[in-house]
């Protein structure tokens, strides 16, 4: 059934029928489609513009997102701002400071889920996300892309650049080779990959965008990072290692994507410097998840996998563990980090498996004088051989780490929020070059431009969605794969 309404603004279709297709009711929750879903969250709060009284609560929540993040030295002053504004006969102060002190805004979201979310889902916006999620079921192809140079290589395959043609948002695809997966028994690993990654939403864990297969290959379309590995960093730029702040705060983002990964049960197996890259920011993100697994409640697993010299002492022996690989794994990336070489092996050392295995198990790691007494300890508490012992390994898990004196200088809130600036941005043409040659750079400039200016009029455009949102409302390219990620 295909019914017909008037906004004042034109005729827009709205497709009723299509709703149970692509909304169940199961989904038609508040949270799930206000909050957690970006496209969505945009257009409920575009609704809410339209009405005072909701436009009202939502500049409250704006205000206690700001105040959460705000340095410690300034929150009285911002407290103040915000009692003042929106301090009314209807509201009083008590509740105004039970928010503030408690971060409690539950109760704007139980008055915006009763009727206002009602209201919504009978307005133009809602029909608009519905046209979203008809766009987000369509099948994903080799098609949707354009496919540009090759990034680097890995055991099931290669990494190449990719633009979705319908926005010009840039991604590396991932391509593992079915031959290749066959011949070395990896069906399952390649599917475990997929499967995590589709768990996973976190600013500092690389994310799966789209996932598709060709005749050849399995695909995975993940976010791109152009400013190379931690591994190129820490010995290609001058003396090996970093200073302090630097190593902290790239520790801490480390750390934030392993306390993401162990909340939904995942341990990641395999922190090494290869393994965490930068993005044109010099923010860093976790990557290659092919050995992350998911642990099951109440119980330990046991698997003899990971990289030679970043194995815990409890992964080499066999024993059963949980999240206690990830905590030894962050400090021998602190360790190397600092000193410019692992714990357990120098550079371009030759040295057999057994004996590098043998040194984890039983020797003690030394300390130059690059370490100060902070580094030194959070070091030696990350790399205790008894995980019993180790920090982060406690009931507090992540908590804990963060709670030690290396990381006092991080304001950990600011850091989730993407708000602390690193110290490092790096030069992107100085570690891959360009992505693509200058005739696809041309393309790319001539999408954006397209894009920009179309108008509400260009229903007859290929991708009218794309273009109503990329043109009209201001929405940021990156939430237009976002609905793929949820």
């Amino acid at each position: 059934m295909v019914t017909r309404r008037n906004y004042g603004n034109g005729n827009v279709l709205c497709f009723t029928a299509l709703f149970m297709s692509c909304v169940c009711v199961a989904e038609r929750d508040y949270y799930s489609l206000c909050e957690k879903q970006p496209i969505g969250r945009l257009l409920f709060r575009l609704y809410c513009e339209t009405r005072p009284e909701l436009l009202r609560c939502i500049h409250l929540l704006d205000a206690m997102e700001d105040y959460e993040v705000t340095p410690d030295e300034k929150r009285k002053s911002r407290g103040d701002q915000i009692i003042k504004k929106f301090l009314t006969k209807q509201v009083s102060v008590c509740v105004l400071m039970f928010v503030l002190v408690f971060g409690n805004c539950r109760a704007l979201h139980d008055y915006l889920s009763g009727a206002p979310f009602s209201d919504y889902q009978n307005s133009m916006y809602f029909d608009r996300f519905l046209q979203w999620k008809m766009l987000e079921r369509q099948p994903v192809t080799k098609d949707t892309f354009r496919q540009y140079r090759v990034l680097g290589k890995g055991g099931f395959g290669e990494v190449c650049a990719c633009q979705v043609r319908a926005t010009g948002k840039m991604y590396a695809c991932k391509k593992l080779e079915k031959k290749r997966i066959k011949k070395r028994k990896g069906e399952s690993m390649a599917l475990n990959e997929k499967q995590i990654l589709e768990k996973v939403n976190s600013r500092f864990v690389v994310s799966l965008a789209y996932a598709y297969e060709t005749k050849d290959a399995l695909c995975l379309v993940l976010t791109i990072m152009n400013g190379g590995d931690l591994k190129f960093h820490i010995y290609n730029m001058g003396t090996p290692g970093f200073e302090k702040e630097r190593v902290q705060f790239y520790a801490a983002e480390i750390c934030c994507g392993l306390e993401h990964l162990h909340r939904e049960s995942i341990v990641y197996r395999d922190l090494k410097p290869e393994n965490i890259l930068l993005d044109d920011n010099g923010h860093i993100r976790i990557s290659d998840l092919g050995l992350a697994i998911k642990v099951p409640e109440g119980e330990l697993i046991r698997g003899r996998v990971g990289t030679v010299g970043y194995m815990a002492p409890e992964v080499i022996n066999n024993e059963r563990y949980s999240m206690s690989p990830d905590w030894w794994g962050l400090g021998c990336l602190i360790y190397e980090m600092t000193a410019g070489r692992s714990p357990f092996r120098a550079r371009k050392e030759r040295v057999k498996r057994e004996e590098v295995e043998k040194r984890v198990q039983e020797e003690e790691e030394e300390y130059s004088d690059k370490f100060t007494e902070d580094t030194k300890a959070i070091c030696r508490m990350l790399l205790a051989k008894d995980p019993k012992q180790r920090l982060g390994c406690q009931p507090e898990g992540a908590a804990e780490v963060k709670a030690h004196p290396f990381f006092k200088n991080i304001n950990f809130k600011r850091l989730e929020a993407g708000i602390l600036e690193p110290s490092f941005v790096p030069d992107v043409s100085e570690y891959r070059g360009c992505l693509c040659d200058s005739s696809a750079r041309d393309k790319i400039t001539k999408v954006f431009l397209l894009q920009r200016r179309c108008s509400r009029s260009a229903t007859s455009c290929l991708q009218p969605e794309v273009c109503f949102f990329i043109s009209c409302t201001g929405l940021d390219s990156n939430l237009v794969h976002a609905v793929h990620v949820y």
